[in-house]
């Protein structure tokens, strides 16, 4: 379990695929735990969204509930608006005809609150994309509905962020405790201070562990038929994607940044689900996110507290 803290290059502003194996070859050279995993199940998929409006409504929907429910949510959201959901257009929106799609009336609000923001100037999503990690996730969990989970995923795999380590989420705890062997699932302090030893490549290290979560349960990339890191030809989105296995010859990834007919499981560990694109945007939401949630109060969650 000793890890070596010391790194050998600074990282990107972004991953990509080829930064992706990079970090993963390097963290598996100061990880033995982590190396155990790539040797095992191979490098993890990129699990990569579009950065904007439709990736943080979908993000927002995913709060609480299954993957399979936010995902029904989001395609009658994509078919009422046409497409890719827009702030203008979903601002039209009425109570009843939100309420119809899968939006409880919290989630309508911070949705709209989000869209008044986007239109009226007082937010700039590609703004946020070009402040660092520190200032872009202070930015985003000062948005109403945003806490501080939802801010991470978005930095995490919208942004590509290298570095952004997601404390709350459930599934990350999980398998760190599973993978180093710990007594007892960490915390989210615990979680943190165990992250250290993986910066400047903590994006990539979670990447890492919810690559052993999927695989040990049966779910990884591999497991799933055009699932997790693989793209269906010919599928909803005609474009290419990585491989089904998470690696092309030689070990390595293939195909372009995005891709969609992905499969990914729901809050509950067991139950797995495919996520959808926009009918006719199929890119604006292309790569889901086949981890479990966890339930977090600051993520939109009854008590209110973002």
């Amino acid at each position: 379990m000793r890890v070596t803290h010391a790194t050998s290059h600074l990282p990107p502003a972004h991953l990509d695929e080829t930064t992706l194996v990079v970090a993963v070859d390097e963290l598996a050279a100061r990880d033995a735990d982590l190396a155990r995993v790539v040797e095992a199940y191979g490098p993890p998929p990129l699990w990569a969204r579009e950065p904007g409006f439709p990736t943080l409504v979908y993000i927002i929907l995913e709060q609480q509930v299954s993957l399979a429910s936010a995902r029904a949510a989001f395609e009658r959201l994509c078919a009422a608006s046409g497409g890719r959901p827009t702030p203008d257009r979903f601002l039209r929106f009425t109570d009843a005809e939100l309420l119809a799609i899968g939006f409880s009336r919290q989630k309508a609000g911070y949705v709209r609150r989000l869209s008044d923001d986007l239109l009226g100037g007082g937010l700039d999503l590609d703004g946020i994309a070009s402040l660092d990690d520190v200032h872009a996730h202070a930015a985003l969990v000062r948005l109403h509905g945003v806490g501080p989970w939802t801010a991470d995923i978005y930095l995490l795999e919208a942004l590509l962020r290298p570095d952004v380590w997601p404390v709350g989420d459930l599934a990350l705890a999980t398998a760190v405790q599973a993978v180093k062997r710990l007594g007892a699932r960490p915390s989210p302090g615990e979680l943190r201070e165990l992250g250290e030893a993986w910066r400047p490549w903590r994006g990539v290290a979670a990447r890492i562990f919810w690559h052993d979560y999927l695989s040990r349960r049966g779910r990884s990339a591999g497991a799933l038929p055009g699932g997790a890191g693989g793209a269906t030809p010919g599928g909803p989105c005609g474009r290419g994607g990585r491989s089904n296995t998470g690696r092309a010859d030689g070990g390595r990834f293939a195909g372009g940044r995005f891709a969609c007919g992905r499969r990914g499981m729901s809050r509950q560990p067991d139950r797995v689900v495919s996520l959808p694109a926009c009918p006719t945007e199929p890119s604006a939401v292309a790569a889901a996110d086949p981890r479990p949630r966890p339930r977090c109060p600051g993520d939109g969650a009854p008590t209110g507290r973002s």
